[in-house]
């Protein structure tokens, strides 16, 4: 049987990527992969126009990992791996005699501010200050440049991914440990680790303090709706531009580790300091920005467009992330 077409996935080996290659490949399409080494490796432009020339659909996932201490050497890799890899991609469809029709390329909520008033949605959301918040930035600016008539873009502002990823076994741990108390941010050891990036930094490189007493909103998406917005995003060549891929259920962070513990049967969980949570991420070789910043994001322009979220609840949604395997072919 013919292949559907061919897609071209930068990144394809981290948590999303290797659920969306099972997800096209499902779908009938031929798969082609970009990451650091293989047949179609960075360091080869030639090779990347060759496979992004003639394709369907391009989705770029690649970057270095946020879950890590932001010391200096990190901050600048995780900017560099996004920005670059963006723009070889972004040469490689100009080039292109037959670009593909649209390219997704990830990004992510937490590029709007800390929120206690109201949700974030792509027409009303407003952008934050800071390191994470540069980033993104700077990633969407070198995706969106220019005029790229022959191929539709969308910015996928991905929400924190539920499911058998790093995001949901860090919080898992947490919730195991006795950290699974809610999170309550205030003062903290001065440091210059959320200090801005890029060539127009900002923020005042202050720790970013809030006294949200625990109730810092917590928005997150389930990795089976991340590939089911990809294929729905594909198919409706009306959407553009940025679009939010969180749940239509935001939640806060004390009913998020509340539910965590309800669920590794873990009954009591001490409520966690800034200060202590520094020494405890310390250890796991994280950042606090995961559960202390008030992530309020809505999918205005999925709702609009009448898309239906398979877990849209937090409790289900964390039961199959950490109770279901991740072999399900195409999920």
């Amino acid at each position: 049987m013919d292949a559907a077409g061919r897609v071209v996935i930068a990144g394809a080996s981290g948590f999303v990527g290797s659920a969306l290659v099972r997800a096209f490949r499902t779908d009938g399409y031929e798969v082609v992969t970009i990451g650091r080494g293989g047949p179609v490796s960075w360091g080869h432009p030639e090779k990347i126009a060759e496979a992004v020339d003639g394709a369907d659909v391009l989705v770029n996932l690649a970057g270095r990992s946020v879950n890590c201490r932001y010391t200096d050497r990190n901050r600048n890799e995780i900017l560099r791996s996004r920005v670059e890899t963006t723009r070889a991609l972004h040469d490689a469809v100009l080039r292109a005699r037959h670009p593909p029709r649209v390219w997704m390329n990830a990004s992510t909520a937490t590029i709007y501010r800390h929120a206690m008033d109201r949700a974030n949605t792509e027409a009303t959301g407003e952008l934050g200050t800071g390191f994470s918040v540069d980033v993104a930035r700077a990633w969407e600016g070198a995706f969106f440049a220019g005029e790229m008539p022959g191929t539709r873009r969308v910015a996928l502002r991905m929400a924190i991914v539920l499911g058998e990823g790093p995001a949901t076994r860090l919080l898992a741990t947490l919730a195991r440990t006795g950290l699974g108390g809610p999170h309550l941010d205030g003062w903290g050891p001065t440091h210059a680790r959320y200090r801005g990036i890029g060539e127009a930094p900002t923020g005042d490189g202050c720790p970013p303090h809030h006294d949200t007493r625990g109730r810092q909103r917590f928005s997150w998406i389930h990795i089976d709706d991340v590939v089911s917005a990809v294929r729905f995003i594909r198919d409706h060549d009306d959407i553009s531009g940025v679009v939010n891929l969180a749940s239509p259920h935001p939640s806060d962070d004390a009913t998020l580790m509340a539910t965590l513990r309800r669920i590794v049967g873990v009954p009591i969980g001490l409520p966690a300091r800034r200060w202590m949570l520094e020494s405890a991420m310390w250890a796991l070789r994280t950042e606090p920005e995961l559960v202390l910043k008030s992530r309020w994001v809505l999918p205005g322009v999925l709702a609009d467009q009448g898309f239906v979220f398979r877990h849209p609840d937090l409790e289900d949604a964390l039961r199959d992330a950490l109770g279901a395997g991740a072999s399900r072919p195409g999920r």
